[in-house]
């Protein structure tokens, strides 16, 4: 298939200007990749084809679907890796009314995944990842960030993790360039992701492909078309050949390099899009919506975080604050918390997709993710979150308290991270749980899943002969230390919602814990009120009391949330 020598508008008049730009889907690629070396396909169709017929004969006929059962058998991987990848297909795919994404965890087994979606996700696990970008002060970074680790093990000079501890910080690349990125590499890889979707016509010399709307339409796991301020519109609705189809009568099939030029020419148009305000934005003032967050301005105060419209909402470079978003504070329900140090991180809203990224010594609280969480390059962070899924990947000396509906995912270079039971609530957590799709009576905190040490998707070079070390899993929390998270009443504001308790049931050993320190903590404060002292004792009793508290607040670090709910 001949690469389009124009750019052609994504409309069928090839003259006029676009009015819409396709664009990646993020979720596929944050989201979608399994470091699972069996899944990795880097000969282009050379073995998906092969592959994709033999899941087709095993298909239902009538739907096109395979079970886990098929995947383990045909890919030659085990079955809890099967049910992981039907796991991660159903949180990234497009279709919300697909059956694998409305199905409860229990059901995805039976429901299985479309052949052809499964193939689109099985070629771009050969993708891999932007290498991190500089970041513009790395001076003031590195203040606050260590060089090094005490607990750097044998990966060390060459690990992800300490990459991105160096001097030289590289941060998260921006989102233009990890979508140039991406378009750069579906730009490269369309013909043969084409070739799997179409049908072939003809025979011999004279055979040829075509592509059907309902095989065009698997596409849209990948791409589609939007605008700033726009809703995302599919594939097919905006494709010259396949727009305004009747869903009773659809649309001949159309020869498949047809497809291909037509793509190609909106791919290209596109990176030159991003190329021209990249080049606006290096030569001309900067927009005040990409400018970084005053550190000043953070505590109890409106965000000054980039909140585009089609993108996610960028939490970012947040030291030593308290900093609060609730849902109608959000763009969108995608949320990317970054290169946050020494603070308290609170979202109390339904979100789709959460990413937390080189944070460092700091507490974060996720309402409620419905699809996916990653948690990456963070080091003494405590993570709370209630989510459908979590992936945790090169993190050291982390906590996370889970109330999560599938197996915790540890890939990477991890070392001495704890899991734990779910440990808060604020007022309107359930009504954000159904409305996520998350069921509490299901709680798989304690049953981590754990890959390779070495991401193969990343673009780092990696010492030979780890590739298939396990990484570092997680042990649980001592129950004697597990204690209740409580979200001050003020960062709720005007609290609506009728949560008044942990809706995830707590293990035997955490609730006895538990309710020991809520028995102990009644002991106490009856023995304080019932002691028989003069007036100047008790004076001296409360001051020294009040004096070990304030110690703790500072040794902690929680006085700095107070010094914020005062506007100090």
């Amino acid at each position: 298939m001949a690469d389009a020598a124009e750019p052609q508008s994504s409309t069928p008049s090839a003259s006029s200007s676009p009015i819409y730009m396709i664009h990646t889907r993020r979720e596929p690629f944050e989201h979608g990749l399994l470091p699972i070396p069996k899944l990795i396909f880097t000969d282009g169709t050379q073995t998906l084809g092969p592959i994709k017929d033999k899941l087709l004969s095993l298909a239902s006929k009538s739907n096109r679907r395979v079970q886990s059962r098929h995947i383990s058998d045909v890919l030659q991987i085990s079955p809890q890796h099967a049910h992981l990848l039907l796991d991660t297909v159903a949180a990234v795919l497009q279709s919300e009314d697909d059956p694998i994404v409305t199905a409860t965890p229990s059901e995805i087994e039976s429901v299985g995944v479309n052949v052809f979606d499964l193939v689109v996700f099985l070629y771009i696990q050969s993708y891999k990842r932007l290498f991190p970008r500089g970041y513009k002060d790395s001076a003031a970074v590195a203040d606050v960030w260590p060089s090094t680790s005490a607990f750097d093990g044998f990966l060390s000079a060459l690990s992800p993790m300490q990459l991105v501890r160096s001097n030289s910080r590289r941060f998260m690349p921006s989102q233009s360039d990890e979508e140039a990125h991406q378009l750069s590499y579906l730009q490269k890889h369309l013909g043969n992701i084409l070739s799997l979707l179409a049908d072939p016509i003809g025979g011999g010399a004279e055979e040829s492909l075509v592509l059907s709307m309902e095989k065009f339409d698997h596409l849209g796991y990948l791409l589609y078309f939007g605008e700033k301020g726009s809703e995302k519109i599919p594939l097919s609705q905006n494709a010259p050949f396949f727009a305004n189809s009747d869903p009773n009568m659809p649309a001949a099939p159309v020869p498949a390099a047809l497809v291909h030029d037509w793509l190609l020419q909106n791919i290209a148009s596109a990176l030159e899009r991003i190329t021209d305000k990249a080049s606006v934005k290096e030569n001309g003032p900067t927009n005040a919506s990409d400018q970084d967050i005053s550190m000043a301005d953070v505590c109890m105060s409106p965000a000054k975080a980039s909140l585009g419209s089609r993108g996610p909402n960028y939490i970012e470079g947040i030291s030593k604050s308290s900093y609060v978003r609730h849902a109608n504070d959000l763009n969108g329900s995608t949320v990317k918390v970054i290169n946050c140090n020494e603070s308290a991180i609170y979202i109390l809203a339904p979100l789709r997709y959460a990413t937390v990224y080189g944070c460092s010594d700091a507490t974060i609280f996720l309402g409620a993710v419905g699809k996916a969480v990653r948690i990456e390059h963070c080091e003494r962070v405590h993570v709370i979150v209630a989510a459908k899924r979590i992936c945790i990947a090169n993190c050291r000396e982390c906590v996370f308290f889970l109330g999560v509906n599938q197996q915790p995912l540890l890939v990477g270079d991890n070392h001495k991270l704890q899991v734990v039971p779910y440990n808060t609530f604020y007022s309107q957590l359930e009504e954000h749980l159904k409305q996520v799709g998350i069921n509490p009576t299901i709680n798989k905190w304690d049953e981590p899943v754990t890959l390779g040490v070495v991401d193969p998707h990343d673009s780092i070079s990696h010492p030979a002969g780890v590739s298939d070390v396990q990484t570092e899993s997680a042990t649980h929390l001592d129950p004697d230390q597990f204690t209740n998270f409580l979200i001050p009443n003020w960062i709720e504001s005007e609290p609506s919602g009728k949560t008044k308790d942990n809706p995830f049931p707590l293990p035997d050993a955490y609730r006895a814990s538990q309710q020991r320190n809520h028995k102990n903590l009644v002991e106490v404060k009856q023995s304080l009120k019932e002691i028989e002292l003069e007036d100047n004792r008790k004076r001296e009793l409360a001051n020294a009391l009040h004096a070990c508290f304030k110690e703790w607040l500072y040794a902690s670090g929680n006085i700095r949330q107070l010094y914020c709910l005062q506007g100090e």
